[in-house]
C-alpha cells in the first residue's frame, strides 16, 4: 500500500513587507547620512519631498513622525523637519521599545479614545454627499478594515490622524470581533452628521 504524502500548499505564505511610511524613514535617515546634513539642516519643504519621492503626503508625514519619534529629526511648526544632532538619537526611544513597555489594555484604550475623536471630526466633515458616498449610500459598511479609511479622509488631516497610525501597529483592530451593528451605527451617525453617536460607537471595539 502505497503511503500518501501530506498536502503541501499550492503557494508559498504571504510576504510580509515593511509598511510605506518605514520604507519611507529608512530611505529619508540614509539621505540624511549621505548628504551629510548636519545638526539644524532643514529638509525640503514636505510637498516638494513628497513630489521628489512619489509619494502622498500623508505617507510622508507618517514617516517624518517616525523619525522624530527615534530622534533623527524634529517636526517644527512652519519650519519643515530639522536635522538632530546624533548625540541626541539616543535620548528618544525606538517606536517598538516605546510600545513594549506599555500595557496591551492601556494601548487599546489610547487607541479607542484616538478613534473617538477622529470619528468625531468625520461626522463634522461639511459635505454630506461625500460622506454618503464614502461609506455606502445605506450608511452599511461590511468591514472595519474597509470602513476605517473613509473615516480617516473624512476626519481629515491631523496630529489625532498620525497618532492613530502608530497606535494601530500596536492595538490593532480585528475584524472579525467587530460587530456588524457597530459598524453600521458608527457609518450612520457620520453620514448624519452626529459626531458624538459616532465617538460612541468606537468605545469598545478592543472589547476590554
Amino acid at each position: 500500500m502505497t503511503e500518501k504524502r501530506p498536502q503541501t500548499s499550492a503557494v508559498p505564505g504571504r510576504l510580509d513587507r515593511p509598511r510605506l511610511y518605514v520604507q519611507l524613514a529608512d530611505h529619508i535617515a540614509r539621505f540624511i547620512e549621505a548628504q551629510g546634513l548636519s545638526p539644524g539642516d532643514r529638509l525640503p519643504p514636505e510637498r516638494l519631498l513628497a513630489a521628489e519621492l512619489g509619494v502622498s503626503r500623508a505617507s510622508l508625514s507618517r514617516a517624518l513622525v517616525a523619525l522624530e519619534v527615534q530622534g533623527k529629526v524634529e517636526v517644527q511648526h512652519g519650519n519643515g523637519a530639522v536635522v538632530l544632532a546624533p548625540t541626541l538619537q539616543g535620548e528618544k526611544p525606538a517606536l517598538s521599545s516605546l510600545w513594549a513597555e506599555r500595557d496591551p489594555a492601556d494601548l487599546a484604550r489610547a487607541r479607542e479614545a484616538v478613534m473617538s475623536g477622529l470619528a468625531r471630526s468625520a461626522a463634522a466633515h461639511p459635505d454630506r454627499s461625500l460622506r454618503l458616498a464614502l461609506l455606502d449610500a445605506d450608511g452599511s459598511p461590511v468591514r472595519f478594515s474597509d470602513t476605517w479609511p473613509c473615516v480617516r479622509r473624512l476626519s481629515g488631516p491631523s496630529l489625532l490622524g498620525e497618532l492613530d497610525d502608530l497606535l494601530a501597529e500596536a492595538a490593532p483592530v480585528d475584524d472579525s470581533r467587530i460587530a456588524a451593528d457597530r459598524l453600521v451605527a458608527l457609518a450612520r451617525a457620520i453620514v448624519v452628521g452626529d459626531g458624538e453617536a459616532a465617538a460612541s460607537a468606537c468605545a469598545g471595539l478592543f472589547h476590554l
